[in-house]
C-alpha cells in the first residue's frame, strides 16, 4: 500500500503530508486514520507507548470517544528526507462539557511507501472556556480559508 506524497519530501510535499494527516485526524475515523501507519508502527503519545497499527487504531478509538467535538490544526515545522516535524493544537470537550486546548509537537518518520513508521508526540493541555474556543468550523475537515496556528499566534 502506498500513501503519497512519498519521501524524500520537498517543502510542498511535506506541507501536503501534514494537511492530509490533519484531515484524517479531523475525520475522527480511527480505522481510516490507522491505515496511514505501517503495520508495525511505533508511537509515543504523552506517557503511552503503542506498537502496531492495531494498537494505534484502538488508541484513536478511545481518544475520540472521550475528546468530543475534536478539532485539530497541524503546521509544518521542519522536514528532511523521510522525516517531518509538526506542531499542532486541538480543542475538544469532555462529557461534562469542559473545554480544553492541547498544544503539541510531533516527530514523524515514514517508510518508502509514505506510511508513518514512527510517531513521537509531546502534548500539553489546559482548560479553556467555550467562549475562548478558536476552532469553530463544522466537524470534519478544516476549511481552507480557516486561520492556521501561526494566524492565532499559537
Amino acid at each position: 500500500m502506498s500513501r503519497p506524497p512519498l519521501p524524500p519530501f520537498t517543502r510542498e510535499s511535506a506541507i501536503e503530508k501534514v494537511r492530509l494527516a490533519e484531515d484524517g485526524w479531523n475525520s475522527r475515523d480511527a480505522a481510516k486514520v490507522a491505515l496511514a501507519y505501517t503495520t508495525d508502527t511505533r508511537w509515543r503519545n504523552r506517557a503511552e507507548f503503542l506498537n502496531g497499527r492495531d494498537e494505534a487504531q484502538a488508541f484513536l478509538t478511545r481518544k475520540w470517544a472521550k475528546e468530543l467535538d475534536y478539532r485539530l490544526i497541524k503546521e509544518l515545522w521542519a522536514f528532511e528526507g523521510n522525516r517531518i516535524a509538526v506542531r499542532y493544537a486541538y480543542e475538544y470537550h469532555d462529557d461534562s462539557g469542559n473545554w480544553f486546548r492541547a498544544y503539541g509537537n510531533e516527530n514523524w518518520e515514514f517508510d518508502a511507501d509514505g506510511l508513518m513508521r514512527h510517531r513521537h508526540a509531546s502534548i500539553n493541555e489546559h482548560p479553556i472556556t467555550e467562549a475562548d474556543r478558536k476552532f469553530r468550523w463544522p466537524l470534519g475537515r478544516r476549511p481552507d480559508d480557516h486561520p492556521g496556528l501561526s494566524d492565532f499566534g499559537f
